[in-house]
């Protein structure tokens, strides 16, 4: 297995989990968390939530930066971007893009007879 599919096996299983999906999300509306504010948003252990953000920091979504004595997390959204690069936009060009099209215009026109 080359270094480029355990990249992605490992954003695949990180994003496999709606725990992780939601750290995601949080640091999305807010970059830049500590463990403290993200384990406030969790009815989980410290521990608990510590387990999900190691699995998403192995999998590169998420980096840590040491602050004073604060870890920062940060979100790292290119390893997302390379799984839909090469797993979701090859799927949404040709025969996908012209159902869509064909599904909007019946749409359109059963609204609108």
């Amino acid at each position: 297995m080359t270094r480029s599919q355990q990249d992605e096996d490992a954003v695949f299983r990180a994003l496999a989990d709606p725990t992780r999906r939601r750290v995601l999300d949080l640091l999305f509306e807010r970059d830049g968390r500590t463990l403290g504010e993200l384990e406030s948003e969790f009815e989980m252990s410290r521990f608990g939530v510590m387990k999900h953000v190691r699995v998403l920091v192995e999998a590169d979504l998420v980096v840590t930066r040491k602050d004073g004595r604060s870890t920062r997390h940060f979100l790292n959204p290119v390893p997302i971007q390379l799984v839909a690069d090469r797993w979701i936009d090859k799927y949404t060009t040709g025969r996908v893009t012209a159902l869509a099209d064909l599904k909007h215009a019946l749409e359109e026109r059963s609204r609108n007879p």
